[in-house]
Protein backbone atom coordinates (compact mmCIF):
# COMPACT_ATOMS: atom_id res chain seq x y z
CA UNK A 1 0.00 0.00 0.00
CA UNK A 2 1.44 3.38 -0.94
CA UNK A 3 0.78 6.86 0.43
CA UNK A 4 -0.25 10.13 -1.16
CA UNK A 5 1.56 13.46 -0.44
CA UNK A 6 -0.58 13.97 2.67
CA UNK A 7 0.45 10.57 4.02
CA UNK A 8 -2.93 8.93 3.43
CA UNK A 9 -2.86 5.30 2.34
CA UNK A 10 -3.61 4.62 -1.33
CA UNK A 11 -3.93 1.31 -3.11
CA UNK A 12 -0.81 0.14 -4.91
CA UNK A 13 2.73 -0.88 -4.11
CA UNK A 14 4.62 1.02 -1.38
CA UNK A 15 6.01 4.27 -2.70
CA UNK A 16 3.44 4.46 -5.51
CA UNK A 17 1.99 7.89 -6.00
CA UNK A 18 -1.72 8.51 -5.92
CA UNK A 19 -3.25 9.31 -9.28
CA UNK A 20 -3.44 13.07 -9.86
CA UNK A 21 -6.88 14.56 -9.19
CA UNK A 22 -10.19 12.78 -8.91
CA UNK A 23 -10.75 9.59 -10.83
CA UNK A 24 -13.12 10.33 -13.72
CA UNK A 25 -16.42 8.50 -13.64
CA UNK A 26 -17.60 6.75 -16.78
CA UNK A 27 -19.95 8.85 -18.91
CA UNK A 28 -23.59 8.04 -18.45
CA UNK A 29 -25.19 6.47 -21.47
CA UNK A 30 -27.73 8.57 -23.31
CA UNK A 31 -31.26 7.84 -22.12
CA UNK A 32 -33.23 5.48 -24.29
CA UNK A 33 -36.94 5.34 -24.89
CA UNK A 34 -38.50 1.94 -24.57
CA UNK A 35 -41.57 1.37 -26.69
CA UNK A 36 -44.85 1.42 -24.79
CA UNK A 37 -46.74 -1.85 -24.87
CA UNK A 38 -49.37 -1.72 -27.58
CA UNK A 39 -52.85 -0.96 -26.38
CA UNK A 40 -54.82 -4.19 -26.10
CA UNK A 41 -57.79 -2.73 -28.04
CA UNK A 42 -57.99 -0.89 -31.36
CA UNK A 43 -60.72 -0.13 -33.89
CA UNK A 44 -60.99 -0.54 -37.65
CA UNK A 45 -61.77 2.48 -39.85
CA UNK A 46 -65.31 1.12 -40.38
CA UNK A 47 -65.87 0.83 -36.63
CA UNK A 48 -64.50 4.36 -36.11
CA UNK A 49 -66.93 5.71 -38.71
CA UNK A 50 -69.87 3.99 -36.99
CA UNK A 51 -68.72 5.30 -33.60
CA UNK A 52 -68.71 8.88 -34.96
CA UNK A 53 -72.29 8.41 -36.17
CA UNK A 54 -73.43 6.85 -32.89
CA UNK A 55 -71.71 9.64 -30.94
CA UNK A 56 -73.73 12.24 -32.88
CA UNK A 57 -76.96 10.39 -32.07
CA UNK A 58 -76.35 9.30 -28.48
CA UNK A 59 -73.58 11.42 -26.96
CA UNK A 60 -70.48 9.97 -25.25
CA UNK A 61 -70.05 6.21 -25.69
CA UNK A 62 -68.52 3.19 -23.97
CA UNK A 63 -68.01 -0.51 -24.73
CA UNK A 64 -68.36 -3.52 -22.50
CA UNK A 65 -67.26 -6.84 -23.91
CA UNK A 66 -70.12 -9.26 -23.38
CA UNK A 67 -69.04 -12.42 -21.62
CA UNK A 68 -71.12 -14.93 -23.51
CA UNK A 69 -74.65 -15.94 -22.55
CA UNK A 70 -77.26 -14.55 -24.95
CA UNK A 71 -75.06 -12.43 -27.20
CA UNK A 72 -72.06 -14.69 -27.55
CA UNK A 73 -68.97 -12.68 -26.80
CA UNK A 74 -69.60 -9.35 -28.47
CA UNK A 75 -68.55 -5.77 -27.79
CA UNK A 76 -71.66 -3.98 -26.60
CA UNK A 77 -71.82 -0.22 -27.23
CA UNK A 78 -73.75 1.92 -24.74
CA UNK A 79 -74.10 5.58 -23.89
CA UNK A 80 -71.22 6.30 -21.49
CA UNK A 81 -72.19 5.38 -17.95
CA UNK A 82 -75.33 3.43 -18.92
CA UNK A 83 -73.66 0.09 -18.29
CA UNK A 84 -72.55 -0.06 -14.69
CA UNK A 85 -69.02 -1.30 -14.22
CA UNK A 86 -67.67 -2.49 -10.91
CA UNK A 87 -64.79 -4.18 -9.16
CA UNK A 88 -65.12 -7.28 -11.33
CA UNK A 89 -64.53 -5.22 -14.51
CA UNK A 90 -61.26 -3.99 -16.05
CA UNK A 91 -60.83 -0.85 -18.17
CA UNK A 92 -58.71 -2.13 -21.08
CA UNK A 93 -58.49 1.04 -23.14
CA UNK A 94 -59.68 4.60 -23.57
CA UNK A 95 -60.00 4.66 -27.34
CA UNK A 96 -59.19 7.91 -29.13
CA UNK A 97 -61.43 8.12 -32.20
CA UNK A 98 -60.91 10.95 -34.70
CA UNK A 99 -64.02 13.13 -34.68
CA UNK A 100 -65.16 11.94 -31.24
CA UNK A 101 -64.27 14.55 -28.61
CA UNK A 102 -63.89 12.21 -25.65
CA UNK A 103 -62.29 8.76 -25.32
CA UNK A 104 -64.52 5.71 -25.77
CA UNK A 105 -63.80 3.42 -22.82
CA UNK A 106 -63.55 -0.33 -23.45
CA UNK A 107 -64.37 -2.55 -20.45
CA UNK A 108 -64.30 -6.31 -19.90
CA UNK A 109 -64.91 -8.54 -16.90
CA UNK A 110 -61.70 -9.39 -15.06
CA UNK A 111 -62.41 -13.13 -15.36
CA UNK A 112 -62.81 -12.85 -19.13
CA UNK A 113 -59.68 -10.67 -19.43
CA UNK A 114 -57.71 -13.37 -17.60
CA UNK A 115 -58.57 -15.67 -20.52
CA UNK A 116 -57.97 -13.06 -23.26
CA UNK A 117 -54.98 -11.10 -21.91
CA UNK A 118 -52.60 -12.80 -24.36
CA UNK A 119 -54.45 -11.23 -27.31
CA UNK A 120 -54.84 -7.89 -29.03
CA UNK A 121 -58.47 -7.07 -29.71
CA UNK A 122 -59.75 -5.13 -32.71
CA UNK A 123 -63.29 -3.75 -32.76
CA UNK A 124 -64.73 -4.17 -36.26
CA UNK A 125 -68.21 -3.81 -37.73
CA UNK A 126 -70.00 -6.29 -39.99
CA UNK A 127 -73.49 -6.48 -41.53
CA UNK A 128 -76.07 -8.30 -39.45
CA UNK A 129 -78.15 -8.09 -36.34
CA UNK A 130 -76.40 -7.97 -33.04
CA UNK A 131 -77.87 -7.46 -29.61
CA UNK A 132 -80.90 -5.26 -29.19
CA UNK A 133 -79.10 -3.67 -26.24
CA UNK A 134 -76.11 -2.38 -28.23
CA UNK A 135 -76.54 1.03 -29.88
CA UNK A 136 -75.64 -0.12 -33.40
CA UNK A 137 -78.49 -2.69 -33.59
CA UNK A 138 -80.96 -0.41 -35.46
CA UNK A 139 -78.26 0.35 -38.07
CA UNK A 140 -78.34 -3.21 -39.51
CA UNK A 141 -74.74 -3.85 -38.45
CA UNK A 142 -73.03 -5.22 -35.39
CA UNK A 143 -69.72 -4.70 -33.68
CA UNK A 144 -67.44 -7.72 -33.70
CA UNK A 145 -64.15 -8.49 -31.96
CA UNK A 146 -61.25 -9.81 -33.99
CA UNK A 147 -58.34 -11.09 -31.92
CA UNK A 148 -54.73 -12.00 -32.50
CA UNK A 149 -52.07 -13.35 -30.19
CA UNK A 150 -49.78 -10.76 -28.65
CA UNK A 151 -46.59 -11.00 -26.63
CA UNK A 152 -47.77 -8.87 -23.72
CA UNK A 153 -51.23 -7.43 -24.16
CA UNK A 154 -51.20 -5.30 -21.02
CA UNK A 155 -49.02 -4.64 -17.98
CA UNK A 156 -49.65 -6.80 -14.94
CA UNK A 157 -51.36 -3.90 -13.17
CA UNK A 158 -54.63 -5.28 -14.59
CA UNK A 159 -54.05 -8.78 -13.20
Amino acid sequence: MGTDPSGAAVPGPPGAAAPPGPVPLPRAAAPISLPRPAEPVSVTPAAAELLRSLREQHGPLMFHQSGGCCDGSAPMCYPAGEFRTGGSDVLLASLQIDGVPEPVEFWMSRAQWDLWKHTRLTVDVVPGRGSGFSLEAPEGVRFLIRSQLAGAARPDDLA
